[in-house]
């Protein structure tokens, strides 16, 4: 553990180059006056964990991780993922508004009517980067009241700290666009010409749908991640 949590602060430092070889076993072995096996369990980990690559015949590679791991089937706050990160980051909001609505969003809620909804307009910052934005749109009825103070911290955490709301899951929707001019206007796009948008259904635990979100992602900055299981389906 000693080698492995080593290896990866050097990774994570950028010590340790994305892209490079890893010094070889033998190399390491007598860097670290230990056996073959200690560094095979070492590199292991890292494997394990997304530090490095083993590739047959040439060694080990070490991996970018500048990426932002995103649970595909987890349902998360971006102050909750901030928490994990190791980058600065920092929520800007750029509009607050309640909106009546049009009929995409009416839809997307599943309203019946014009009732009250809430637009918020958010820029995710990472180590000096605008490379998320994210617009959402809560139903009125369920959330009557939003400030930007509670939308620089979490709105995650006012629903189910201050309104005791339970919120239960998700249907999430994943598409590669080109960037909308407010894309281009509030993300730091580099010249990417595609963005990755994540549409979020959001549910209550009474089955209720109250939020509708989408998340804008410039893609060099972001993967998702999941823990698949393959279920025998032989008789």
């Amino acid at each position: 553990m000693i080698i492995y949590n080593e290896l990866a602060e050097k990774i994570k430092s950028r010590e340790l180059e994305p892209h490079t070889l890893l010094p070889s076993e033998h190399e390491l072995c007598d860097y670290y006056q230990t056996s073959r096996e200690t560094i095979r369990k070492a590199l292991h980990l890292l494997a394990q964990n997304g530090y490095i690559q083993k590739l047959r015949g040439k060694g080990s590679i070490v991996l970018e991780r500048s990426k932002l791991d995103f649970p595909v089937s987890g349902l998360i706050s971006f102050k909750e993922l901030a928490e994990k990160m190791t980058e600065e980051s920092r929520t800007i909001v750029n509009e607050l508004s309640c909106i009546k609505p049009d009929q995409y969003i009416r839809q997307q809620l599943q309203l019946s009517g014009h009732d009250p909804v809430w637009k918020v307009v958010r820029t995710r910052e990472i180590a000096g980067e605008k490379v998320i934005l994210d617009k959402d749109f809560l139903n009125g009825k369920i959330v009557p009241s939003l400030t930007e103070a509670i939308c620089e911290n979490s709105i995650f955490a006012f629903l189910e700290q201050e309104l005791k709301l339970q919120i239960s899951f998700a249907k999430k929707e994943i598409v590669v666009e080109e960037p909308a001019a407010e894309d281009k206007a509030l993300l730091d796009l580099e010249g990417f010409h595609n963005i990755v948008i994540i549409k979020n259904y959001i549910y209550l635990d009474d089955a209720r749908l109250f939020q509708y979100t989408e998340s804008r992602h410039r893609p060099d900055k972001f993967r998702f991640v999941d823990f698949a299981r393959r279920n025998n389906l032989s008789p």
